[in-house]
C-alpha cells in the first residue's frame, strides 16, 4: 500500500506525545479570535433572554447537523431542533418525530457544551460513544459499543483507493495501547490548565483524533471534546457559534492539515494556526445567525397583540427558520396536523391579518408567504 508524505505517524515519534509548537507565530492569531470571542459574548449580553436561548438553540442545531454531515451523514433540521425541545426542557415550532439517530449525537452535543464542568472519564466516554450508536451497529457493519476498538478486523486505518492499490492516509497506534493511550489524554485533559484553553480545544482535537479510540464515531466525539473546552473557557453552556459548521465548509482542508500533521513531527503549530483560523470564521459566520434571530425577536415582538391559535404560531415558526419549498394548504394541514378545512380557516384568518399574503400563482397551485413587518 502507498504511504503518503512521510514514513512515521506522529504517535510513533519518539516524543509523542509531547507536542510542541512555535508561540511567536500563534500570538497574533491568538489574540485576534479571543478578541471576536469575547465581543461575540458582550454582543448577546445584550440581547434580551429570548433572543439569546434562540441564538443558542440555532448554533446548537448547526453544530449537530454539520458534525454528523462531516462523517457522511445528513440529518434533518427539524428532527434536530425537536430533539434539542426535548432535552432541554423548552418549547420549540414544528416538531417531528422521534429519530434514534438524531437523539444520539444531540445528547453527546449537549452533555458536551452543558455539563462542560464534569471531568472526562473513560465511563463517560464510553456512555456517548453508546449513545451515537444504540443500535451496535454503524450503517450495515456491527461495532464495538461503548468499549475501546481492539483491531480484531485488522488495524485501524484511512485508506482510499480500488483494492490493491490502497493509498493508507493514516494508522492509528495498535489497539494494545488503548488503554495506557487513553488514561494519558484523559489526565492531560483535566489537569492542563496553564495553556489557553483555545489551544487545549485545538491539541485535545488533534490527539483523540490521532489515538482513534473507537472502532466509530471518532470525529464526532473528538469535535465534541473541542467544544466541552471552549466551554469551559467561556464559562457558559451557551454556545453561540459552531467550529462544526465551519469544518464542514472547509472539509477538504480540514482533512488535508490532519493528514499532513499526522505524517509530521510532534511540532503542531501548522494544525494550531488552522484551528484558530477556523474558529475565527466561526464566530464570524455566527454573526448571520444571530441577525437572523433578531429579526424573528423583532417579527414577534411586533405582532405581540394579535391573537393566534397554536397552529398558526407553529407555522409562522416554520416560516421564519427558513421553510423549504412553498406553503400550501396541504401542507398546512399536514404539518399542523388538522383537516384541510381547518388549514383554510387558519390560512384566511392570517391573510386578513396582514400576516400572510397569497403567492401570485392560483388554483391548485395556491400557496402563501409570510409578510415581515
Amino acid at each position: 500500500m502507498d504511504l503518503k508524505f512521510g514514513t512515521k505517524f506522529i504517535h510513533e515519534h519518539p516524543e509523542w506525545p509531547n507536542f510542541v509548537w512555535d508561540s511567536n507565530v500563534l500570538l497574533g492569531p491568538l489574540a485576534e479570535v479571543r478578541h471576536l470571542q469575547g465581543k461575540l459574548i458582550g454582543e448577546m449580553k445584550a440581547l434580551g433572554f429570548p433572543a439569546v436561548q434562540n441564538s443558542a438553540i440555532e448554533a446548537l442545531v448547526e453544530d449537530v447537523r454539520a458534525s454528523s454531515e462531516i462523517e457522511g451523514e445528513n440529518l434533518d433540521r427539524n428532527s434536530i431542533r425537536s430533539s434539542l425541545a426535548t432535552h432541554l426542557g423548552i418549547e420549540i415550532g414544528g416538531a417531528t418525530a422521534y429519530d434514534h439517530r438524531v437523539d444520539g449525537i444531540v445528547q453527546v452535543v449537549l452533555d458536551a457544551t452543558q455539563n462542560y464542568e464534569t471531568p472526562i472519564t473513560a465511563a463517560r466516554l464510553f456512555g456517548w460513544h453508546s449513545t451515537l450508536f444504540p443500535t451496535g451497529w454503524s450503517g450495515l457493519r456491527p461495532i464495538r459499543v461503548g468499549q475501546w476498538r481492539d483491531d480484531s478486523g485488522g488495524p485501524m486505518q484511512v485508506v482510499s483507493g480500488p483494492l490493491g492499490r490502497e493509498k493508507v492516509h493514516f494508522r492509528a497506534p495498535s489497539a494494545e495501547l488503548m488503554h495506557v493511550e487513553m488514561d494519558r489524554f484523559m489526565n492531560w485533559f483535566e489537569t492542563e490548565v496553564q495553556l489557553d484553553a483555545i489551544l487545549i480545544s485545538a491539541v485535545a482535537h488533534l490527539w483523540f483524533i490521532t489515538i482513534h479510540p473507537f472502532d466509530d464515531g471518532n470525529g464526532r466525539l473528538a469535535r465534541a471534546l473541542s467544544d466541552m473546552i471552549l466551554a469551559r473557557s467561556e464559562r457558559s453552556n451557551n454556545r453561540y457559534y459552531s467550529m462544526s459548521s465551519q469544518i464542514l465548509i472547509d472539509r477538504n482542508a480540514y482533512y488535508d492539515i490532519l493528514e499532513k500533521t499526522q505524517r509530521g513531527d510532534i511540532d503542531v503549530t501548522r494544525w494550531l494556526l488552522w484551528f484558530i483560523s477556523c474558529l475565527a470564521s466561526a464566530i464570524t459566520r455566527s454573526e448571520s445567525t444571530i441577525n437572523n434571530v433578531k429579526a424573528r425577536t423583532k417579527f414577534w415582538d411586533s405582532i405581540r397583540s394579535i391573537e393566534m391559535n397554536n397552529r398558526q404560531q407553529k407555522i409562522l415558526t416554520r416560516l421564519l427558520e427558513g421553510f423549504e419549498g412553498k406553503l400550501t394548504t396541504a401542507k398546512w394541514a399536514k404539518l399542523a396536523k388538522c383537516s384541510h378545512d381547518t388549514a383554510l380557516r387558519d390560512i384566511h384568518d392570517l391573510l386578513i391579518k396582514g400576516l400572510l399574503q397569497q403567492e401570485e400563482a392560483g388554483g391548485r397551485s395556491t400557496s402563501y408567504s409570510l409578510v415581515i413587518r
